[in-house]
């Protein structure tokens, strides 16, 4: 039935039916310099099934109908099951199919690293909860592989085939791998933890332990084994803990609820009990939390990549809104204020796309001490400062959008909503930029390299090596004066690596917009598109988004 009252006019026909991947010629040139050229066809083909309107509608569903716990059968019997929307065991297969938590392990090829997060990037633009326990499953094999276990382990780690019936491991003809480290009394202060584990007596089995305690936030709970922190006599050890203990009884890990959190509401997060759960010690005794460390680059360079996805899609969104819906006689991407912001934004989606593909890079040559600085030192901070931009980013393209971006039905309220658990998890932006400043302390090596690299990379741009020049001035200072600007440190980091990737790859009017808005005198406040001397120029919407 029509309305007698009016006609609907100038509202924006849905984003759908589109080639994520060949509509980003920043991703498709990042992914080929990056030396991952060979992936190009997959990532055509998923970026054509991502941009489905089928593919939307599935995890618009799978956010909608959330997890639901059963702790109890309806005979009474403890069984700790979560219930998933149909969508997202959809888009879990589809991440296994394309490898996203093994391949860069199982088929170490050149680029491989980059074509995952090529593929990582594509998938998080869609639907992200889904991404937790793929950058947790992959995260573990570099832990595990050299553990005994991982023979037992591995064929299910190496499959495409996702198998999320929860019944043990013997069974299943694939697994994913979750994790277990704060608690209710500590968050990231990890030191604080009270879960304790004692040697399983009389079984037989080396370095087999019982663990009793809790965690507070325990991810993808319904996972075929976790890495857990708890404490072995007086230090801490990592542990896997199998979800089905080896006799087909089901491990004491006890679900006591799930968390009702702001977003990522597609993946269950949990409340969980070790009742004397059975555990097998992985890695040295005493050194859990450096093995914990040791997943932490991988998971928290995938927090760079999600939250890049996130950029992007907003962005993609913002355009879509901008080019059909008309405000004061003309489209909203004509009018000049509009135009400033869309086009920073697509400046922001740009450096961001370019540095995650780069610390990719970095994973692939792991011999390479330029490499390795940018491991060690960059992702941290990388992570700060995209994942905080992420936040903003995801706002303002809802603001392109007015009322309609604000609700649920509509995209940009889930990526808003999406946008701060990667600036949370995996530790906060104080801890990331803590961690830069521990890397320039304890690793004084891959540090100078870095530096030395930044400053020849920055030499003949005035304003670049000003800045450079300063952020040298900052970490010269003592300890104490270095803290305080520790966010600083990060983000002038961040930005120089960045302006510097722009100006080797990007054509110059895009690279010079980036530098002038974010460095000097004229450089933006926080706000997007606060510059004093804004871009204006349309190369940088030909690259934002190419359609046909």
């Amino acid at each position: 039935m029509g309305f007698t009252t009016h006609e609907v006019t100038n509202q924006v026909p849905e984003l759908a039916d589109y080639n994520l991947y060949l509509t980003d010629p920043v991703l498709q040139q990042s992914v080929q310099r990056e030396g991952a050229q060979w992936r190009q066809q997959a990532l055509t083909d998923y970026g054509a099934w991502l941009g489905l309107r089928d593919t939307f509608a599935l995890a618009h569903l799978a956010n909608r109908h959330e997890p639901e716990l059963e702790a109890f059968d309806r005979w009474g019997r403890r069984v700790d099951r979560v219930h998933f929307n149909p969508g997202w065991r959809r888009f879990m297969s589809m991440a296994f199919r394309q490898g996203m938590h093994s391949s860069h392990w199982f088929d170490p090829r050149p680029g491989a690293h980059v074509a995952r997060a090529a593929t990582y990037l594509l998938h998080g633009q869609v639907e992200a909860g889904t991404l937790c326990p793929i950058t947790m499953t992959a995260a573990a094999i570099p832990v595990l592989r050299n553990e005994p276990l991982f023979e037992s382990i591995a064929p299910r780690l190496r499959s495409f085939d996702y198998d999320g019936r929860d019944l043990p491991l013997s069974g299943k003809s694939a697994m994913t791998i979750g994790m277990g480290m704060t608690e209710k009394q500590g968050g990231s202060d990890l030191r604080s933890n009270t879960t304790r584990a004692v040697p399983a007596e009389g079984r037989g089995e080396a370095n087999l332990y019982r663990l009793i305690g809790h965690k507070w936030f325990f991810s993808a709970p319904t996972s075929d084994a976790h890495l857990v922190l708890a404490k072995d006599k007086n230090a801490f050890s990592c542990f896997y803990v199998p979800r089905w203990r080896p006799d087909g009884s089901r491990n004491t890990v006890r679900i006591q609820r799930l968390k009702d959190k702001m977003g990522n509401r597609s993946n269950a997060s949990a409340e969980a009990e070790f009742d004397d759960a059975l555990g097998v010690r992985v890695g040295e005794e005493g050194r859990g939390i450096a093995t914990l460390v040791e997943m932490a680059t991988y998971t928290r360079l995938d927090c760079v990549l999600g939250s890049t996805a996130l950029i992007r899609q907003a962005l993609v969104q913002a355009l879509h809104h901008a080019r059909h819906r008309r405000a004061f006689g003309q489209a909203l991407i004509a009018q000049p204020l509009m135009k400033a912001v869309l086009m920073d934004i697509a400046i922001e989606s740009e450096a961001a796309t370019m540095l995650a593909l780069h610390l990719a890079r970095a994973l692939d040559e792991p011999d390479d001490l330029l490499s390795q600085a940018c491991r060690r030192i960059l992702i941290p901070a990388a992570k700060y400062w995209i994942c905080k931009r992420a936040i903003q980013v995801t706002a303002e393209c809802m603001e392109v959008w007015g009322g309609n971006g604000y609700i649920e039905n509509a995209p940009m309220a889930r990526l808003y909503r999406e946008a701060p658990v990667n600036s949370i998890w995996e530790g906060s932006g104080n801890v990331m930029c803590l961690d830069v400043l521990r890397a320039f302390a304890h690793e004084p090596d891959l540090a100078d390299v870095l530096c030395v690299a930044l400053l020849k990379d920055s030499v003949d741009d005035a304003l670049l090596k000003e800045s450079a020049n300063r952020l040298f001035s900052v970490l010269s200072a003592s300890v104490e004066a270095r803290e305080p600007a520790a966010r600083y440190i990060a983000q002038e980091l961040v930005l120089l690596v960045q302006a510097n990737l722009m100006r080797r790859h990007a054509p110059q009017v895009v690279a010079d917009a980036f530098i002038r808005t974010r460095f000097g005198a004229a450089r933006a406040t926080s706000a997007l598109a606060a510059s004093a001397t804004q871009a204006a120029s349309g190369k940088i919407f030909e690259r934002a988004w190419q359609t046909a």
